[in-house]
């Protein structure tokens, strides 16, 4: 990873250069570049700035009624002026976001072969037909050498289920969240649809989609593909982070375990959400009055985000010293079938047998309801994508079990959330620890007339600043005490008003400075470890390869100098000054 600059000039001219969305800078050319440049007469007369310009790109949302439209646009903005988009971004983080990710991503991707238009979405397809050529399919990516590529094969897209190649929005929104959160250079960006066919009939039979018409491959097939995906990627881009998103379940365990040791990998369904449940968890124990060792949690949802987070959570009960045994006996799963019991009489997959329960006496609990009442626990997560799930009873059972119940109702999008935060402060009395996975309005309290904000768990906390370390640092791989560590930076990094006002997590305006912090701490583990090759990094520790030393890193004036670095090498959406 090099210093990001403003985009430079390649010595286009004319419509070349208005056609190359890195460079195009539209009005806001000056007098002497539009004669220079051969531009008079290609774009309007008015000379405007940058932040005139996003003043038409908000102006042109306030016009549009439908978020899926506001979808499109904004991704034809990406597509023809990178610079305008991003700082349109970056500057009204809280109103864009929600649009090109999290809700309205997911009526994309359902409407995906619909709204596609040639060169509107960027990226590779790689099909299962390719698996013999796909070193020459990497080949014909037209950009530098990518620092960070996500990768999905659609066949677990959000809440939604197997959406085929459609699901390509979805790492294509999760770069411009990179980018905008973290820094990423965006010419150094890709997302990549691995299109192995698709579960789902109605695609299939649609004549508008644009996937293969065909049903999944068995394991075997899928591993083969998979391995040859990887292997390609690593002798191309070797030092490129690969993260995986929205695999199935089973695929996302098998997978990370298959590739984490011997690519820079990561999956952000597992690890990500984990580590930014466990900032948020980690907040709410700070408030809730209760010990961290005599915390019990329910999972509703035993997926690869449930049963993710409950090893992040079980990881840092660990590292705060309580044993074990102590620590995954604090998790209670439930599936659609229950309780997650190893007598229960189903075959549980691999990840539920994790924290799958022996201790209950051969008794079986088959609905929430009577979980919550044998497990009395003081936290209940929801990551299982059924909207509604905690009733007003549940929330009610919640809050007589505890001060303070902490409701982490974390499924995406908003129809799958398992309840709101207005329901969940009416229910609770306003005493609830709250964080979603989507966003909720502010809930106006009747007793003091002032709103409260809901916290949302947005996995865009954690995901640019651990991958921006992970690449800043040149490591070798994403460890679990990197992934540990991106979770504690956050959970720290609240400023004294944030903390005051019982908020679980710092205000997404301040998401640029959060993932400075987290990648710089993620690039000292790296070094701890002894897995960073970065000769910058090396430099600033007085180190060329290996560990440095305990007192070089515990150095405030070295790790001030890592924040510096950090942060130079963060893209700003700006033009290129002029001469």
């Amino acid at each position: 990873m090099t210093v990001a600059q403003p985009v430079q000039s390649t010595g286009k001219t004319g419509i070349a250069l208005l056609t190359s969305k890195h460079e195009n800078e539209g009005t806001a050319y000056t007098a002497e570049a539009r004669t220079r440049l051969g531009l008079r007469g290609l774009v309007p007369p008015a000379i405007e700035s940058l932040d005139q310009q996003v003043a038409r790109v908000l102006a042109r949302l306030d016009g549009v009624d439908s978020n899926i439209e506001k979808y499109t646009y904004l991704a034809r903005l990406r597509s023809e002026g990178t610079v305008l988009f991003y700082n349109a971004l970056c500057k009204n983080l809280t109103r864009i976001c929600p649009l090109i990710y999290t809700p309205v991503v997911g009526e994309a991707c359902q409407k995906f072969s619909h709204i596609y238009t040639p060169g509107l979405f960027e990226g590779l397809f790689l099909s299962k037909a390719d698996v013999d050529i796909i070193p020459d399919v990497l080949d014909n990516w037209p950009y530098p050498s990518p620092d960070i590529c996500v990768i999905t094969d659609g066949s677990r897209i959000l809440g939604l289920g197997d959406l085929g190649v459609n699901g390509h929005g979805i790492p294509v929104g999760k770069l411009s969240l990179y980018i905008a959160a973290a820094g990423f250079d965006p010419k150094k960006t890709l997302p990549i649809t691995v299109d192995m066919g698709t579960a789902r009939k109605e695609l299939r039979e649609d004549p508008l989609y644009f996937g293969l018409r065909s049903e999944r491959p068995q394991e075997d097939e899928f591993y083969a593909i998979m391995d040859a995906v990887m292997a390609g990627l690593k002798a191309k881009w070797p030092k490129m982070l690969v993260q995986f998103e929205d695999f199935s379940t089973d695929h996302a365990f098998d997978t990370l375990t298959r590739y984490r040791k011997s690519h820079l990998m990561f999956n952000d369904d597992i690890s990500g959400t984990g580590a930014v449940v466990a900032a948020g968890f980690i907040n709410a124990v700070r408030l809730s009055g209760i010990e961290l060792a005599k915390h019990r949690i329910v999972f509703f949802g035993a997926g690869s985000a449930g049963v993710g987070v409950s090893m992040q959570l079980r990881d840092h009960m660990m590292k705060s010293g309580i044993s074990e045994k102590d620590a995954r006996d604090a998790f209670w799963l439930v599936d659609s079938k229950g309780l997650v019991t190893e007598d229960r009489g189903d075959k549980l997959g691999n990840h539920k047998l994790l924290f799958s329960r022996s201790d209950n006496d051969g008794k079986q609990f088959k609905s929430l309801a009577e979980v919550l009442d044998y497990v009395k626990p003081t936290c209940l997560i929801g990551l299982a994508g059924q909207g509604g799930t905690f009733t007003e009873d549940i929330i009610k059972q919640m809050a007589g079990l505890t001060d303070r119940p902490i409701i982490f109702p974390l499924s995406n999008p908003l129809t799958s959330a398992e309840c709101t935060f207005e329901d969940a402060m009416k229910f609770t009395d306003g005493k609830v620890l709250f964080a979603s996975g989507t966003a909720f309005p502010p809930y106006k309290d009747p007793k003091s007339g002032k709103d409260k904000e809901a916290a949302q768990g947005n996995n865009m906390y954690i995901f640019p600043g651990l991958g921006f370390g992970s690449v800043l640092a040149g490591s070798e791989q994403v460890t679990d005490a990197m992934i540990h560590q991106s979770a504690v930076t956050l959970s720290n990094s609240m400023t004294e008003a944030e903390t005051d006002d019982d908020r679980l997590y710092p205000r997404l305006e301040r998401i640029r400075e959060v993932s400075a912090l987290i990648a710089r701490d993620v690039a000292l583990v790296a070094l701890e470890e002894g897995i960073a090759h970065d000769s910058e990094v090396l430099k600033i520790f007085d180190v060329k390869k290996g560990a440095p030393s305990k007192s070089a890193l515990a150095d405030e004036a070295k790790k001030t100098a890592l924040l510096e670095l950090t942060k130079g090498r963060m893209w700003d959406p700006e033009y290129p000054k002029k001469a």
